[in-house]
């Protein structure tokens, strides 16, 4: 490595700042500098590249396109450099960190209530959520591993089976004794609530049921698990509800399956990490306790 060609963290930190809110008296606010001490950073370090990062119109500042490049590198390089930052310090007194990208409901109806038996028998553990919803680059991120929900098609990654996703339509006890929900007839004519991502869901059940599919799209759309289940319980209709993500619900009666015919959604749960994290005892450790919890079936 050249270190002679590396500019100082303070630049760096002076130029993302003043890119991200494209002003430099911003930059200066948050970074608690004077004006004149952002511009002269950023002044050194477009010297040292050779290059202008910004241009400067009208008493205005923009990205040049060499700018726009350099501001995606940095942020990434200061983003990792702060976690491994956060990481060393959490692993004083020989803590661990996992830096998890987790789908938001998964995590908050199934992974949260049961991560305290995780950490009980692993104390040394530190678990650091961050929502992703979409595969992305473990290059581009400090992250260690995630838990995807889809096909096991992640580049550059290793992806291990969790479970595969069962939904079972599901309702308030008002709703099922105002329309006589007795049977798949009578859901179909039921209000219906679904999930944004799964756009087919109600029409794969009709089918399955052997009912008509005209009419399945009908009824309000969300776009989380999460919503749709507290829609269900607020009596707004009947919900396709995965049966780990309303156990709380099932079991205080505020939710009630109509069948206990599930739906196979045709795709799964999965924990996916860098083939660099292979070696993570961490990693490894958090994987298998995943699938096996995965693995236990659902009480009733």
């Amino acid at each position: 490595m050249a270190r002679d060609l590396l500019p100082s963290i303070g630049a760096l930190v002076a130029f993302e700042s003043a890119a991200r809110h494209l002003s430099f008296s911003r930059a200066a606010a948050e970074l608690h500098l004077t004006q004149s001490a952002i511009s002269r950073q950023v002044r050194e370090l477009e010297t040292r590249l050779g290059l202008p990062l910004f241009e400067r119109i009208n008493q205005r500042v923009f990205l040049t396109d060499a700018g726009e490049a350099y501001r995606l590198e940095v942020s990434r390089i200061l983003a990792g450099l702060a976690t491994a930052t956060e990481r060393t310090m959490a692993s004083a007194g020989g803590a661990e960190v996992l830096n998890l990208a987790v789908l938001p409901t998964f995590a908050a109806r199934w992974l949260v209530p049961r991560l305290p038996k995780f950490l009980s028998g692993h104390p040394q553990a530190t678990v650091n959520f961050v929502v992703r919803n979409e595969p992305f680059s473990f290059l581009d991120t400090p992250l260690d591993a995630a838990i995807h929900f889809g096909e096991p098609t992640w580049p550059g990654a290793i992806s291990e089976f969790l479970c595969i996703e069962e939904v079972y339509p599901v309702a308030s006890p008002l709703i099922r004794e105002r329309f006589s929900l007795a049977d798949a007839a009578a859901i179909a004519q039921a209000p219906l609530l679904h999930q944004s991502s799964r756009p087919t869901a109600w029409a794969d059940w009709f089918a399955a049921e052997g009912l008509s599919t005209v009419g399945a799209h009908r009824g309000s759309r969300f776009d989380q698990f999460s919503m749709i289940a507290e829609a269900a319980v607020a009596g707004l209709g009947v919900a396709l509800m995965p049966r780990f993500m309303i156990e709380a619900e099932l079991s205080s009666g505020r939710l009630e399956l109509l069948t206990e015919r599930p739906l196979n959604a045709g795709k799964a749960y999965w924990f996916v990490y860098p083939e660099a994290r292979v070696r993570s005892r961490l990693v490894r450790s958090f994987g298998n306790w995943l699938k096996a919890e995965a693995a236990t079936p659902v009480s009733a």
